[in-house]
């Protein structure tokens, strides 16, 4: 039994993990706005899809990690550290996503025009998960 794949399968996993526990909250958040209110219900469903974006993060991780452990310019010891550290960052990133998007949606629901200014605090929280993923690039 080979352990070589265990850093990819946790980044991979975490980041998924993280990108749906964020879309769901704030989805629950979104369906609650939707019964409240009559328009703008393609954006609620917009902000609490963002979340997802960290599972891409996450998947091109594993590729490139199981392609550099195949080709043994990196370790499975290094994998499995950089597959908990950088999944860690990119699930919780995602977790705190979909917390802000939660708030965006009851905001932009009760005033419509802060959409966007509400789009910015989500592009901020996003940023750390893309930080993680240009780290963990520099390290494989």
């Amino acid at each position: 039994m080979s352990f070589e794949m265990i850093g990819p399968a946790i980044v991979l996993g975490l980041g998924c993990l993280g990108s749906a526990i964020g879309c769901g909250i704030a989805g629950m958040a979104s369906h609650g706005v939707m019964a409240r209110v009559d328009e703008n219900h393609g954006k609620f469903i917009g902000i609490s899809a963002l979340p997802s974006s960290q599972s891409i993060y996450a998947f091109v991780l594993m590729i490139l990690m199981k392609q550099a452990i195949d080709a043994k310019t990196l370790a499975a010891t290094s994998g499995i550290g950089i597959g908990v550290s950088i999944g860690l960052a990119i699930m919780i990133s995602a977790i705190y996503q979909g917390l802000c998007a939660a708030t965006a949606i009851q905001a932009s629901a009760k005033q419509p025009s802060i959409y966007g200014k509400c789009l910015a605090a989500l592009g901020i929280v996003e940023s750390f998960a893309l930080f993680a993923f240009v780290f963990a690039l520099l390290l494989i």
